[in-house]
């Protein structure tokens, strides 16, 4: 079956999805899979010191992928405090990794965190898109006004930092939908085939797939982590007091899309598995056609 979103149109990928950004191990052994199996992986550049060392990893994805792949910047909010990962750059420096990218032929830029309209425009001047990641839909619509392409909302349901104001997947795309005009990228908990479809069902252009990818082959976390993690009990008080925590401040446990996960699998068996299923349900419902075709 094709897959024909606004997105896969901008991202020129086989399957409307996206990878989640990922610190430390958001590089091109990780990324390059996820854009061979049919989406768009995402290297992370403030993983390397350097624009140097990030055009050297970039490099090293075209190697390993001649698939569509973009990158992420993650602006450090001013509030924020922490180690040297975390420590806050200016903006000539935020946009030395972008020029790095557009220099290495990247078409797909997300940015994070904060406000980047400053990357936004240089991406445009460029010709390439923009996507930008929230955690509430005011956050999207203030992205989307500053001219971004694309917006991921992240839901309550996802890892990491929150905010306070922060909605569940579900009110973010069926709501987000309505307020929105740019293409939305679901994010939260989703790591099946009816999550996927059900996202699409609520106005999703795309899926972002975070923890989910974090139990494959080809994940660099390590084995006894992904087998804990797996076992985890996502019913259990302990870890809805964490999952669902309403501060600014991040999460120490896997979204819940890790109920989905049973065991390790390569990242084509994940997205082939999904996409198949995807399909199997489709057509017990009665659809018929060969190319399934959002019109958001």
């Amino acid at each position: 079956m094709i897959w024909k979103t606004r997105l896969t149109e901008m991202m020129e990928t086989k399957y409307p999805v996206i990878m989640g950004a990922f610190a430390g191990i958001g590089r091109a052994k990780f990324a390059a899979p996820f854009s061979n199996a049919g989406g768009l992986g995402i290297v992370t550049a403030l993983n390397f010191k350097t624009p140097a060392l990030f055009k050297k990893e970039l490099s090293r994805m075209h190697d390993l992928t001649d698939k569509p792949f973009g990158i992420n910047i993650s602006v450090i909010p001013p509030q924020v405090r922490g180690g040297q990962s975390m420590k806050r750059k200016t903006q000539e420096e935020y946009l030395g990794y972008v020029e790095v990218a557009l220099d290495e032929g990247v078409k797909i830029f997300t940015t994070s965190a904060y406000q980047a309209d400053f990357i936004g425009k240089r991406i445009h001047e460029a010709g390439c898109y923009w996507f930008h990641k929230s955690a509430t839909i005011s956050h999207a619509q203030s992205a989307e006004k500053a001219g971004a392409d694309a917006v991921t909302i992240v839901g309550l349901e996802g890892t990491g930092f929150k905010n306070p104001l922060t909605q569940t997947t579900l009110v973010n795309l069926t709501l987000g939908r309505r307020m929105l005009s740019v293409p939305i990228i679901a994010a939260g908990g989703i790591g099946d085939a009816r999550g996927f479809l059900g996202a699409l069902a609520m106005g999703a252009d795309a899926v972002c797939f975070g923890t989910a990818i974090m139990m494959t082959e080809e994940c660099p976390s390590m084995n006894k982590l992904k087998e804990k993690w797996m076992s985890a009990d996502i019913f259990s008080e302990e870890y809805y007091q964490k999952i669902y925590h309403l501060q600014l401040r991040d999460t120490s446990v896997p979204s819940m899309a890790i109920g989905h996960l049973n065991k390790i699998i390569s990242m084509k068996d994940f997205l082939d598995g999904i996409m198949e299923e995807a399909e199997s349900i489709l057509r017990k419902w009665g659809f018929e056609g060969e190319e399934f075709k959002t019109t958001n």
